[in-house]
């Protein structure tokens, strides 16, 4: 289980799941199970791993049952950030059955997509364990899920770059060729940040490095290189 693992706060998550749910329900709710469901019928269902892994994204699929029926109750037998075996329940949802039938789908949506980060995560961190190394990920998201994902991958053991642009610096390639080369780039970054900005530099070469560390930076991204380059470079970190 993943230690001190801090929820996401409902006003981030309800935002999100609601969208789900208006796509999903679209002009005329859910035809189907309005059509099929008596309205006082009651059920209880249970929500079941199918393989191994580690979930993630419960309170964003208790949410979406919440959103759709009120009345609903949903018991969490396997939080966010634990292991689960193939039949283990993760959790049970109980009460009008048409809420259960309506909202499972973008419950189960947003569960699966979770715990699959969180269980693809998990499987580097386990191989990596160990070592001083730690499974980092990037920007390269979803557009709209970047917060969930995020999360997905601390509940998998792993750790959060930038969240978004606003967070540090990272002088990429591009920055590099458009403002003059690295020195440049870093005596520029420095002369319109505060303080508390860290500047962090990505670098595809051993040249570059040397460069960038003569310059003096909070972090190096290493890109692209290969296993004997790597070992390398940090060697001369």
């Amino acid at each position: 289980m993943t230690p001190h693992l801090t929820p996401l706060p409902s006003l981030m998550i309800e935002p999100a799941v609601r969208a789900a749910l208006a796509e999903d329900l679209g002009r005329a709710g859910d035809i189907t199970t309005q059509a099929t469901v008596p309205e006082a019928a009651q059920a209880r269902v249970l929500i079941n791993a199918r393989e191994p892994g580690r979930v993630a994204g419960l309170d964003c699929a208790r949410m979406a049952f919440h959103l759709v029926e009120p009345m609903l109750k949903v018991a969490v037998m396997k939080g966010d950030g634990t292991d689960v075996m193939p039949g283990d329940t993760i959790a049970a949802i109980e009460g009008p059955a048409r809420g259960i039938l309506t909202g499972e789908r973008v419950a189960l949506n947003f569960l699966g997509h979770m715990s699959g980060i969180a269980t693809a995560t998990r499987a580097i961190a386990r191989a990596i364990e160990g070592t001083k190394a730690h499974v980092c990920c990037t920007r390269k998201t979803t557009p709209g899920l970047r917060i969930f994902e995020k999360y997905a991958v601390r509940a998998g053991g792993g750790m959060n770059h930038r969240f978004g642009l606003d967070d540090a610096v990272l002088i990429k390639d591009n920055h590099i060729a458009m403002s003059g080369g690295i020195a440049a780039a870093i005596q520029r970054t420095r002369s319109v940040s505060g303080h508390m900005v860290k500047i962090e530099v990505e670098v595809d070469t051993l040249d570059q490095l040397d460069e960038v560390l003569a310059a003096g930076v909070d972090a190096v991204l290493l890109d692209n290189m290969t296993p004997d380059m790597l070992r390398e470079a940090v060697a001369r970190i």
